[in-house]
């Protein structure tokens, strides 16, 4: 049953991005999508729980220019240097070449800080904790993927903080994972925490932290990152403030992001060879009723599907009254992804009876009309839990141990997801392991290593995990 949304994932993924209605690949733009309204909705409630995450943890939505002048996107020596192949410019207004070089925004830093300068003066005026969900560009130069490589990112959520304390900036960077974890976990993505190496970290940070998921191909895909920024970017868009000594301070930041791909990890983790498997707390419609007629008792039908749709008005529910057979109808719901389906005729009206059918596990049953509202809060719980919990299973699933660079190489060639494995901690060996095993080093985890590094046989400093990504 699920065998071609493992075994031929690519081509799976491409097509139930189009049949379900989620996104039209066709605009004349390479690496450029258009929402469609089925997937928007899909989109708007990833979005509206990500909201709710981060205002509740003292978050202040703002927005920011798209445009950001060339001398301010170069202040960051750094940061300039690892997005300067994929910026896109704006050299004219009209028929008038610009004095100044726009850039579209890959990332935000360069447009927001110096507001931050402007913002900031005291310590009192801190954390500052802001917020925007934006689209972002990039000129993608590898083979772009709908959701996953872009050249318009359309769902940019980037949280940007100032703090008066290093001390301070560090608890933000734990807050901010544990949001991501409340967010993934609501979502049922299972994920991977880990530090990147430094030389991967995000352009001008301290240092990175990532969420990492495993595809069912086996690839990894980058979900969500978090920044501990020190002071570099302050210090470059003197952004300062006076401390209760009276002192100047830089003042020390963070930044954590996630975008379009988490919706493609939604998605691509919960389904099946039949399509989308969606999650009850983000599908737009959460339970789908089908009539089933016969003859002379459609009107009958219809007046106690009107009963039945009243009755389950608290949930995101839609009646298919489209004048088809009731098959072509199942089939179109479960390639879209909606949890449950309802389905009521002449003998369960007689019976005083509804019959459910679940999207994740195909189970059909019938429950008493009465406990219709209740049965149907129950099954879409149980839903939730079970695409959790199989997600979960499946992820573990692709979790290997390594002990040498040939086994590392075999296990992830072979079986896909990623391999455990031990590291020295100097970056000439990681490098030297990567291009061994023709593997990346995605991360570090945080666990006390035991025995000796797999690229030179020194003693182990750390615990990694390696992969292929997207």
């Amino acid at each position: 049953m699920r065998e071609r949304w493992k075994e031929n994932f690519s081509e799976w993924y491409s097509e139930v991005i189009e049949r379900a209605e989620i996104l039209d690949v066709r605009y004349p733009v390479k690496g450029v999508y258009v929402w469609r309204p089925y997937g928007f909705k899909i989109r708007s409630r990833v979005v509206e729980l990500i909201r709710r995450i981060l205002d509740a943890t003292g978050h202040e939505e703002a927005l920011f220019p798209l445009l950001i002048p060339e001398h301010e996107f170069a202040k960051e020596a750094k940061h300039i240097a690892g997005f300067e192949d994929e910026v896109y410019w704006v050299t004219h207004g009209g028929l008038t070449e610009l004095k100044v070089k726009l850039a579209l925004r890959p990332t935000s830093e360069t447009a927001i800080y110096p507001i931050f300068a402007l913002w900031i003066r005291s310590h009192a005026d801190m954390p500052l904790k802001i917020y925007q969900v934006v689209n972002t560009f990039r000129y993608e130069t590898k083979h772009t993927r709908p959701l996953i490589r872009l050249r318009e990112i359309t769902t940019f959520k980037e949280a940007h903080t100032a703090h008066a304390s290093a001390e301070d900036a560090e608890r933000q960077v734990q807050e901010a994972i544990a949001c991501y974890k409340r967010f993934f976990d609501a979502l049922g993505v299972p994920y991977i925490v880990s530090r990147r190496p430094d030389w991967d970290k995000f352009p001008g940070a301290e240092y990175t932290v990532a969420f990492d998921t495993i595809f069912p191909d086996g690839r990894t895909l980058q979900i969500a990152t978090v920044h501990n920024l020190g002071q570099n970017f302050s210090r470059t868009f003197e952004i300062t403030f006076e401390n209760p000594q009276g002192e100047q301070e830089y003042a020390y930041q963070t930044c954590y992001g996630i975008s379009d791909r988490v919706i493609a990890a939604l998605l691509a983790l919960h389904g099946d060879d039949s399509g989308l498997c969606l999650m009850p707390e983000v599908a737009p419609i959460q339970v789908v009723v089908v009539p089933i007629w016969f003859k002379d008792k459609k009107e009958l039908v219809d007046s106690e599907v009107e009963k039945l749709k009243e009755e389950l008005r608290d949930f995101r529910v839609h009646v298919d009254a489209r004048d088809i057979r009731p098959g072509a109808k199942y089939y179109d719901w479960e390639l879209k992804g909606v949890p449950l389906r309802v389905e009521l005729g002449p003998r369960d009206i007689e019976q005083g009876r509804v019959t459910l059918v679940r999207r994740d596990t195909g189970e059909r049953f019938s429950v008493p009309r009465s406990e219709v509202r209740e049965r149907v809060r129950e099954t879409l719980e149980e839903i939730s839990s079970w695409l959790r919990e199989r997600a979960r299973r499946e992820m573990e699933g692709r979790i290997h141990s390594a002990q040498s660079i040939e086994e590392i190489r075999s296990q992830v060639v072979e079986k896909g997801g990623v391999v455990r494995t031990t590291w020295c901690g100097r970056e000439a060996c990681g490098k030297g392991i990567e291009d061994s095993a023709d593997v990346d080093i995605l991360g570090i985890l945080e666990e006390e290593a035991q025995g000796t590094c797999v690229g030179c046989g020194e003693r182990a400093e750390r615990v990694i995990i390696m992969g292929r990504s997207y």
